[in-house]
Parts: structure tokens; C-alpha cells; sequence
């Protein structure tokens, strides 16, 4: 893994260190609690407000953003609360870039049904013994802990750099999301059997944290966490499709180099491999879902480009 350099994070492993945690489930130990953060007891404001009218009524979805330390592990992590100033540019993005392309394409009787029903925010994201960073977590498909809001910015907040704040963006909260929706997705109607024979022998288990994305392609995953099993390579597929859109998938498989990889993989291979993927994943969600795949990615793509 690429380590942590200053603010600066490569893309590479914002993308593995974000899907490595976002399905993590941790037990909370026994810790007092602190009172007089924020998550006592508070008049309800602007921010709640906002929250009950864009979220819970259309949605219902309930956000939880003063700080309750009983929602992380503080055993071994040290956490801050939300900026409150980022509570509402933070979920009036993911509103734009997750929920009403789905809403749009699928109708709200759906994303309502399956969406999930809280969110958790932390001003930080997590420090691993093992170099990566957690960017969130997700339990049972009805609350998903997001991390790192303090540094969330999208096109128009102030102090935005494309370089780096897009990047952190999107693989700490929208690649977070997307991945664990599609892991809702499957759970509830399952994927077809025959996607798990496509890379069979090739995953890396446990060991994807010692490869890159750029090898991961090579051996026809998307990224390093798609290779550590079927399920978040299902996953893994549709963030990455549905956040890069149709070109930017396309450009992915394309830029394959010529080679062959330790797993005996070739360009051919890796290309064919991820095309049969694609179709698989296209055909789930229009037989399973009734929703155009294609039509959703174009509405989702067309979000990240208006924010970042």
C-alpha cells in the first residue's frame, strides 16, 4: 500500500483503503463516554432541520452527526466529531450523486425500500496498523458510518483543489456508498452463480492489500479489493463502473498493457474478463431490478462531473 505523504493521497490508495473497511463490522469495547461532545442532549437547528426535509421525509434516511463515540471503535483509533459546517454539503452531494440517479432511474418505492436507513458521520477517517485508512463502515445494510467529512469538498466550497479534494472525495464517501448499496443489491436477490467462475484462480484473498490497482487490472479486477473475493468484486464493479461512467470504464480496459501477469494472466484475459463482468452486472440489474444500467451510470457520471 501507498502511504499517507503530508494531505497528499494517490488515488490508488484512497480507492483500496476505502473498500477495505467500508464492509468492516467492529465490536465496540467498554469505554465511558464522554459527555458535553455534542451527542447529549441538543436543541434541534437549521442542520436537523435540513436533515428531516431532504433526507428523512423524501428518503427516510436519518443522519447522525453529533458526536456519540458508542457508533466507532475508540479502543485503538482516535476519532473528531463532524464539522457541523460540512453536515449539509456533505449530504446535499451525496443526495445529487447517489440517491437521485437512482431515484430518477429505479423510482423512490425502490431506493426507499432498499436504501439505508442512517448514516453516521466522523470528522476523521481511521488509522490501520497496516498503513490503510478507513473511510467507512457498513452494518447490515442499514447504516453505513461515514469518515473524514472535515476534509470533504466538492466544486463551489471554499478552499476546493481538483487535484487532491476530488480524489478524497469521491473514494471516502461516494465510492464508499455506491459500494455498499451494491452489496444491499445483491444480498437481497443475489447475483447469478456463474459471475464467481469469470476470475476463478485468480483472487488474492486476503493478500490484495500487498498488490496495486494497476496490478488488479492486470489480472482483470478493478481495483485490489475487487481481487480479495466474488462478492466485493460484484461490488467493486458497479462503484467503479457507475462513478467513471461508460468512457471512463471503456479507457480503464483499454489502457491494459500488453503482458502477462504472475497469475498467468493476459492482456486478452484481463480485457475479457472485465468485459464479461460489465455484461453480467448490466443484465442483473435490468433482470433483477428492472433499472437500465447504462442509463443510471450515465445519470450518476454526470453528477461526479457537475461536482468535481
Amino acid at each position: 500500500m501507498n502511504k499517507l505523504s503530508g494531505l497528499l493521497f494517490s488515488s490508488i490508495f484512497l480507492l483500496c483503503s476505502v473498500v477495505l473497511v467500508s464492509c468492516k463490522e467492529d465490536e465496540i469495547g467498554d469505554v465511558e463516554n464522554i459527555p458535553g461532545l455534542g451527542g447529549d442532549e441538543w436543541v434541534k437547528g437549521p442542520i436537523d432541520d435540513w436533515i428531516f426535509s431532504n433526507m428523512t421525509t423524501p428518503y427516510n434516511i436519518s443522519v447522525k452527526y453529533k458526536w456519540d463515540q458508542f457508533e466507532f471503535d475508540n479502543v485503538l483509533k482516535t476519532l473528531v466529531p463532524a464539522d457541523e459546517a460540512q453536515v449539509i454539503p456533505l449530504l446535499s452531494s451525496i443526495d445529487k450523486g447517489w440517491a437521485k440517479p437512482y431515484v430518477e432511474e429505479a423510482g423512490k418505492v425502490f431506493f426507499n425500500k432498499y436504501s439505508p436507513k442512517l448514516f453516521v458521520l466522523s470528522g476523521s477517517v481511521e488509522y490501520n496498523l497496516d498503513g490503510s485508512v478507513t473511510g467507512g463502515q457498513a452494518e447490515g445494510g442499514r447504516k453505513i458510518v461515514m469518515m473524514g467529512i472535515n476534509r470533504f469538498k466538492v466544486k463551489g466550497m471554499p478552499g476546493y483543489k481538483a487535484e487532491t479534494d476530488s480524489l478524497y472525495a469521491k473514494f471516502f464517501v461516494f465510492h464508499v456508498i455506491q459500494h455498499e448499496f451494491g452489496h444491499i443489491l445483491h444480498q437481497n436477490k443475489n447475483y447469478p452463480q456463474e459471475y464467481k467462475t469469470i476470475s476463478a484462480g485468480k483472487y488474492y484473498g486476503a493478500n490484495w492489500i500487498n498488490y496495486r490497482d494497476e496490478d488488479a487490472l492486470r489480472d482483470g479486477f478493478v481495483t485490489a479489493y475487487s481481487a480479495s473475493n466474488f462478492d466485493d468484486d460484484f461490488v467493486e464493479m458497479i462503484a467503479v463502473m457507475l462513478m467513471e461512467g461508460k468512457d471512463g470504464f471503456d479507457k480503464m480496459v483499454n489502457a491494459i498493457p500488453p503482458g502477462t501477469t504472475a497469475k498467468g494472466t493476459t492482456r486478452e484475459q484481463a480485457q475479457s474478463a472485465l468485459r464479461q463482468k460489465e455484461a453480467m452486472i448490466v443484465a442483473y440489474y435490468k433482470n433483477s431490478w428492472n433499472i437500465d444500467f447504462y442509463a443510471l451510470q450515465k445519470k450518476t457520471r454526470a453528477a461526479m462531473v457537475s461536482m468535481f
